[in-house]
């Protein structure tokens, strides 16, 4: 009764699944991925189209690093490089104007301590301000995010200037495919070839309000009235990659809210899931029969350590074995000759798949064997009494 009232009650928590989590949080938006599986972990109106602040400063950063060959060639700072973000109180990366630096040090500069003016920059020296907005667009149409648009490449309110952070965390998944890009947002801090040093958003508000996030490894932040404190951030802990996007947390600036809710949603799940090996390598799964063979059953092991993600209270105990014989093991089967096929289950769900070989000849059992077969015997030894006595009725004929 005790297992039943147990598989039922692991059967409510699967199919309830961790979309239905509500957790403390004050962003109206947020995405969980776990990075290993890509899968949702946790979601919270992640299609709603909302303003993105300079999270927009990802898709920048994409398509500079995908339109420019040399990264150290260099660039002077001009008057149109700071058009329009001292007006509205934008972040600046702190580039002087008739600077010469790199496109490695804007693209720090953009990423780091989120430079309006290393946007601006950056747009005008890779393609001019409306072919690079077209390639934002162009970018997002390919990424499938369906629920976005730019109209500018600092994050700025605009109108038409939106996303969701479902398609935000598109982006970054795929951002963090360039290495440049993993190599930027990672950095804690960054010096220019002039001599400058930024630092992370990221990690000066996780220190400057001493948040426990030791698993945090980089991140993106911005914020705007209408988009709030947003964050893009990805961490690690226990072998689990986590990527997580948050926007609309309120525009406190006494405390870091976006930070703040993102250590709650990586709390929970690094508290409560994890990788857990469900079958251990050489561990038994199986056994085969054998025909007329001494060794009656031939066990099958696992080839490989098997683990997934999961709610670390529930007890794994739902896995489902499907063997297919291709070949019955006899003595006549030769070592390293292919048995069958082993397809393992877990929760329904197909998870492994691996061919069965023979590992060593089995032997024969004579006994089995007759006992198996003793009407052949029988038929046999009738035969042979039968040819034996005709043989002999003919030989007497002859002697007479």
């Amino acid at each position: 009764m005790n297992k039943i009232i147990t598989f039922f009650i692991f059967i409510f928590c699967f199919l309830s699944n961790v979309f239905a989590l509500e957790l403390p949080i004050e962003s109206k938006n947020a995405i969980l991925y776990n990075l290993d599986t890509e899968a949702v972990l946790y979601e919270k109106n992640s299609e709603e189209e909302i303003a993105m602040a300079s999270l927009t400063k990802i898709m920048t950063a994409v398509i500079t690093l995908e339109n420019v060959d040399n990264l150290e060639s260099t660039v002077t700072m001009t008057w149109e490089d700071y058009r329009g973000i001292y007006e509205v109180g934008a972040s600046t990366a702190g580039f002087q104007y008739n600077e010469t630096v790199t496109i490695r040090d804007l693209l720090y500069g953009l990423l780091l301590p989120s430079g309006a003016e290393a946007a601006q920059a950056l747009t005008r020296v890779v393609a001019g301000h409306e072919k690079f907005i077209q390639l934002m667009n162009e970018k997002a149409a390919e990424l499938n995010m369906n629920h976005t648009h730019f109209v500018n490449e600092t994050g700025l309110d605009a109108e038409n200037h939106y996303s969701s952070v479902k398609d935000i965390a598109t982006l970054f998944q795929y951002a963090l495919t360039i290495p440049t890009f993993k190599e930027i947002i990672e950095a804690k801090s960054y010096t220019t070839t002039t001599g400058k040093t930024f630092y992370s958003t990221t990690e000066k508000a996780k220190l400057r309000y001493h948040l426990d996030m030791d698993y945090l490894i980089g991140g993106k932040t911005g914020t705007t009235l209408n988009a709030g404190l947003c964050l893009a951030s990805i961490a690690k802990a226990f072998d689990v990659n986590y990527m997580l996007v948050t926007c609309r947390a309120p525009n406190d600036w006494s405390t870091p809210k976006h930070l703040m809710d993102a250590k709650t949603i990586y709390d929970y799940f690094i508290d409560h899931y994890g990788n857990q090996d469900i079958i251990k390598e050489g561990e038994m799964l199986y056994q085969i029969p054998t025909y007329y063979a001494k060794e009656k059953m031939i066990p099958v092991y696992s080839p490989v350590t098997i683990n997934k993600y999961l709610e670390k209270e529930i007890p794994l105990n739902t896995l489902n074995f499907n063997y297919e014989e291709k070949e019955k093991v006899t003595p006549l089967t030769k070592p390293k000759e292919n048995i069958g096929v082993m397809h393992i289950f877990f929760e329904g769900e197909e998870i492994y798949t691996f061919d069965v070989f023979l590992t060593n000849k089995v032997s024969i059992d004579w006994n089995d064997l007759i006992k198996k077969y003793s009407w052949i015997v029988v038929l046999l030894g009738i035969i042979f009494i039968i040819i034996f006595y005709v043989a002999l009725k003919k030989k007497r004929k002859k002697r007479k």
